[in-house]
């Protein structure tokens, strides 16, 4: 029987706080064929763990080749691969876009021919808003501008991208490009910046980075003096010639600035946390987000938004969250990274840290397709979680459906100016 939660939890409108989306024409011109849009999210990563080889893989996203063949060669690994939480997500894309409840070379191939109703246009709008049933998303494209997505301008709202600028990677022909300023030195650098905020910042939502793929998390206060001598061995030496502690010291001080700009501008700072997509590339060191205690003690007039629950430095993040005023927790990706833990850790949560501080989902995909996946996996875990706190006595089903709310709509507005920038973005347009 279906109690009054599950429906709450399974009918809201729900906010995602994170994806990749790619744009209009590239779904509809350049868009997946059945096993791209299958196998072209996260799971690559449990099938290459799982034992499939790199010319299976690699024939796998070949939409030039049968699609039988293609399915087969990874078919020992998705047999191994298939209850994660990233196989459980593609179960569900098959299940319920493509209305398959078990894959094989034929049924995959007689699936095929769906593929051609969905990538049209309107169609990446009609899964996400209609059937996901999500208020918006909130697209980080790896970019400074935040252009409007005239498929829906206040549906898709961006993410500014700070990402190179905290990795100590300094472009001037793109800064001077995007502001008309020339990038000389440091005093130049820090205009440049106030530059692209000032043209970009009103129609982005957030400010974006996932420094972390590339350095560790941890920040130390730089002075201007140190920065203008890293800055001069970037603007000068070759790349292959520029050490880590350069790059780290100028990254340092550009994310710093970049925290001041989004204080001055009303915008919260978006950062990755924890677990790293693909394989055998992951320094453990570097993401656990305690590393940047100093810098949430340093600016606590900022908004922080860790993303993917640090995992797994999940009880790290619970202190972390419980005790500064600055950090807001999301749980985007971790449902499909790891769905019990996931689970468990929103348990945790609950009675650890302010309800306010939470935000319930952000799929981190490219297409509709694995999006709505993920979100309704989303959906699954945070009622599991709900009932467990019901059956247990913590909660009453009342007060789970106001939480429920709170995390995956309410929080999400009262930290996001998500009316002003749906504003900018109309008088943008």
């Amino acid at each position: 029987m279906r109690t009054e939660l599950a429906h709450h939890v399974q009918s809201i409108r729900m906010v995602d706080t994170h994806e990749h989306m790619r744009r209009e024409n590239d779904w509809v011109q350049n868009g997946p064929d059945i096993l791209q849009d299958l196998f072209g999210n996260y799971v690559p990563a449990d099938l290459h763990t799982a034992g499939a080889s790199a010319e299976a893989m690699q024939n796998l996203m070949d939409p030039n080749k049968d699609v039988k063949s293609r399915f087969n060669g990874i078919r020992e690994a998705w047999q191994a691969t298939q209850f994660t939480g990233y196989g459980e997500a593609v179960s569900l894309i098959a299940k319920h876009i493509y209305d398959l409840d078990e894959l094989t070379g034929d049924s995959l191939e007689k699936a095929q021919e769906k593929v051609k109703t969905i990538r049209k246009p309107g169609k990446r709008h009609h899964i996400l808003h209609e059937i996901a049933k999500l208020d918006h998303i909130q697209t980080d494209d790896f970019s400074w501008q935040c252009s409007p997505d005239t498929s829906g301008p206040d549906f898709f709202l961006y993410d500014l991208s700070w990402a190179n600028f905290c990795n100590g990677q300094v472009n001037p022909e793109a800064i001077h490009s995007e502001t008309g300023i020339e990038v000389k030195d440091l005093a130049t650098l820090k205009t440049g910046m106030d530059a692209i905020f000032s043209k970009h910042a009103p129609c982005a939502i957030a400010v974006k980075s996932q420094h972390a793929y590339n350095r560790t998390l941890k920040w130390i206060e730089r002075s201007d003096d140190d920065a203008a001598n890293a800055l001069n061995v970037i603007l000068t030496k070759p790349s292959d010639q520029i050490d880590t502690s350069t790059r780290l010291c100028l990254g340092d001080w550009c994310w710093a600035r970049g925290v001041e700009l989004t204080i001055e501008h009303h915008l919260p700072f978006k950062i990755h946390t924890g677990y790293y997509a693909g394989n055998n590339r992951m320094p453990v060191s570097r993401i656990p987000a305690g590393n940047m205690c100093e810098l949430f003690s340093r600016y606590l007039d900022a908004k922080f938004v860790l993303m993917h629950i640090a995992y797994p430095y999940n009880d790290e993040l619970v202190a972390l969250a419980k005790h500064y005023r600055n950090i807001w927790i999301d749980f985007c990706w971790a449902w499909s990274i790891d769905p019990y833990s996931s689970r468990d850790f929103l348990r945790r949560c609950i009675h650890a840290v302010p309800a306010n501080k939470l935000f319930a989902f952000g799929g981190d995909t490219g297409w509709p397709t694995s999006a709505y996946a993920y979100s309704l996996q989303a959906r699954n875990e945070i009622q599991r979680a709900l009932e467990a706190e019901i059956a247990d006595g913590y909660l009453t089903e009342k007060q789970a459906m106001a939480f429920a709310t709170q995390i995956m709509y309410t929080n999400q507005y009262d930290c996001f100016d998500v009316q002003g920038t749906r504003s900018n973005i109309a008088e943008a347009a």
